[in-house]
């Protein structure tokens, strides 16, 4: 048995692997990480590309191509041509026969010249009135049929894509079967109306008549939207022509339908197919440009072309409420850009699918959110960030990658309990599993595991106060904020995992931030810096873990604005009143009686702040930080490690 072997064209590699959608995430945590929403994230991933797939098209290159092929269409069609040569066909007729009459004297000739100067300016009047003149000139009755049968095929063709071709040989065979298969048809969808209709039913018709349909539809429906489509764009190509011209048009139209005795059948067709797809743009004109004419079959195809790219478009732009790669149709997409674009976009519909398979979207009432496993990742992404910024001569600051956890082995082990990060002890795991008679070879289960116990080290009770307030937006800090949230609890989670971190969001009030909030946080569009509600929350935060080392970090641009009143309502001033200073004061008092060095990272130089926070920093023995947006990260992280060395 011989085996040939060559260059794989049918679609995307199979062997290929699987892309990696953790870079894809990574790539999305950018967006993020500064400021914009997982869905806009994933949105603007998409549009660039795939990160590591430079064949691969995004969304916007497969739009440009798309916008490209309208244009090159508008550019290269005229919709008169049809028009065009009939008239120049008419003319050759009359020319023809007005040579064969005038070297004949007799007044025949004479009366037969009246006439035709009598005919009509308007292309399909003088047509239908000289459908039943007698030509003297066998000439000019042959370029009359002519004129006939190219309308007959270019009004069929407009209807009914690749009937041109099939009537180009005039055949009165031919023009029955057309008759009989369009009222086959329109009986088919009146039974289908009635709900009467089968699957065998349009199989029998495709089996007497598919080769006037070389779309070849699988079912009804199918079929129904094509011919829709083809109708509304010929009814489009009407309305883009000129009132003179769609009038002509509409005339010859009317005629040829009526000679052919498809009249009556026709109009039916249109009431059906308008009645099942009324969505589309019936009777919209198109604006196009062409210079070269183009005949009504073609220039039906181009219009209704535009219409499936345009429609394209708008699937392609995403920028619709519940949009996704879902909408956008493969079937247009491959008439319009081919094959690879087809592989393009399953490449992009795969890490869509992906992120949410693997666990790292989910859509939760049709909004999409990050999931704890996707917020860990990022949290790690903006953590190594910061590490980067550090000077990686100082100590305790670098990434290590292969630190152990809370503490020395004491040399004693206990069972596994779920959220344990201590390693497992190997020797004692496989001894209970023998013990509990796990047979040969051992199975284990659940409780066999036991860890290598640690001493504890001391902990920390430590709050992130972040300000949420408009005014973090206006300056461009935000994003920054977001990150060092990220960061610091990724570094807690990973290397301290015995200490107990809350982070406090607040603008008019306080509330306490969820790690899975983080990601997706976006700022609060409401006047007020409630730092006084703040301090309440992390104090009770504190309070919770009396024997843990405190620490309060405060992240800030502006200076208290806003308090929480009696009745639990924040009441902003601006100027800050003197009730709110008073009050956010009286908390930091509460803090230095707890023991809990407040540390407060500036984001802006205003006089009001830094006279507050100077005031804050005599109170408590606290420091005070001007930080850069961009070293947010790096001043809180280096903060809290030297805090933690102090200790």
């Amino acid at each position: 048995m011989s085996y040939f072997y060559r260059e794989f064209h049918d679609g995307p590699d199979p062997l290929a692997p699987p892309y990696d959608v953790r870079s894809a995430l990574d790539e999305m945590g950018d967006a993020v990480l500064s400021g914009s929403t997982p869905l806009d994230a994933l949105r603007d991933l998409l549009r660039r590309g795939l990160p590591g797939a430079p064949d691969r098209r995004g969304l916007d290159d497969l739009l440009r191509q798309v916008r490209r092929r309208r244009r090159d269409l508008r550019d290269n069609t005229r919709l008169d041509g049809t028009l065009e040569r009939v008239r120049a066909l008419l003319d050759k007729a009359i020319g023809q026969e007005r040579a064969e009459l005038f070297p004949d004297p007799s007044d025949d000739a004479r009366f037969r010249e009246s006439a035709l100067d009598a005919l009509p300016q308007d292309t399909a009047r003088a047509v239908q009135e000289l459908a039943e003149y007698d030509w003297r000139s066998a000439a000019a009755g042959q370029t009359f049929e002519e004129l006939r049968d190219l309308l007959r095929r270019e009004v069929l063709d407009s209807q009914f894509r690749g009937m041109r071709d099939a009537l180009a040989n005039p055949d009165p065979a031919a023009m029955e079967r057309v008759r009989q298969m369009m009222s086959d048809l329109n009986d088919m969808l009146d039974r289908d109306a009635r709900g009467e209709h089968t699957q065998a039913d349009f199989d029998q018709f495709m089996q007497k008549y598919g080769d006037m349909f070389p779309e070849n539809p699988r079912n009804l429906d199918e079929l129904v939207d094509q011919l829709a489509r083809r109708a509304a764009a010929a009814q489009r190509l009407l309305a883009s022509l000129t009132p003179e011209q769609r009038e002509e048009l509409a005339g010859l139209i009317n005629q040829t339908l009526e000679q052919a005795g498809l009249a009556e059948q026709m109009r039916r067709l249109g009431d059906s197919l308008h009645a099942r797809r009324p969505d589309l743009a019936w009777g919209t004109p198109e604006r196009v440009s062409g210079e070269q004419p183009t005949g009504m079959g073609d220039a039906v195809s181009a219009l209704q072309e535009l219409g499936d790219l345009g429609e394209l478009e708008a699937a392609l732009r995403q920028d619709y409420p519940g949009a996704r790669l879902d909408d956008i149709d493969e079937a247009a997409i491959r008439r319009a850009l081919g094959r690879s674009a087809v592989d393009d976009l399953e490449a992009l519909r795969q890490v869509e699918r992906e992120l949410e398979a693997q666990g790292y979207l989910r859509r939760t009432r049709g909004k999409l959110e990050l999931t704890p496993k996707a917020v860990r990742r990022l949290g790690e992404t903006a953590l190594r960030r910061v590490f980067a910024s550090l000077d990686s001569g100082r100590r305790g600051d670098h990434d290590q990658r292969d630190a152990g956890t809370a503490g020395e082995p004491t040399g004693s082990t206990r069972a596994w309990r779920f959220g344990d990060e201590q390693p497992i002890d190997v020797v004692r795991t496989v001894v209970n599993g023998v013990r509990r008679g796990g047979g040969s070879p051992v199975t284990l289960s659940v409780d066999d595991f036991e860890v290598v116990e640690t001493e504890r080290r001391s902990a920390a009770a430590v709050c992130l106060l972040v300000d949420l307030s408009y005014s973090m937006a206006l300056r461009g800090t935000w994003a920054a904020a977001k990150q060092t949230a990220l960061a610091l609890q990724a570094l807690v989670a990973s290397k301290f995992p015995q200490d107990a971190v809350q982070i406090i969001g607040f603008s008019n009030y306080a509330r306490v931030l969820l790690p899975d909030e983080l990601a997706g946080l976006e700022w609060d569009m409401v006047q007020g810096t409630n730092l006084h509600h703040a301090l309440m929350i992390a104090g009770r935060h504190l309070d919770r873990h009396p024997d843990f080392e405190p620490v309060v970090l405060v992240v800030t641009d502006g200076e208290p604005t806003a308090h929480l009143t009696r009745g639990g309502v924040p009441r902003f001033e601006w100027p800050p009143s003197q009730e709110t200073l008073t009050l956010t004061l009286a908390e930091v008092d509460k803090m230095t009686r707890r023991r809990a060095t407040i540390n407060v990272f500036m984001l802006a130089a205003d006089d009001r702040l830094r006279e507050f926070v100077d005031e804050v920093a005599r109170r408590n023995g606290g420091r005070v930080f001007s930080a850069s947006a961009d070293r947010l990260g790096e001043y809180v992280v280096s903060d809290f490690l030297r805090a933690r060395r102090t200790r």
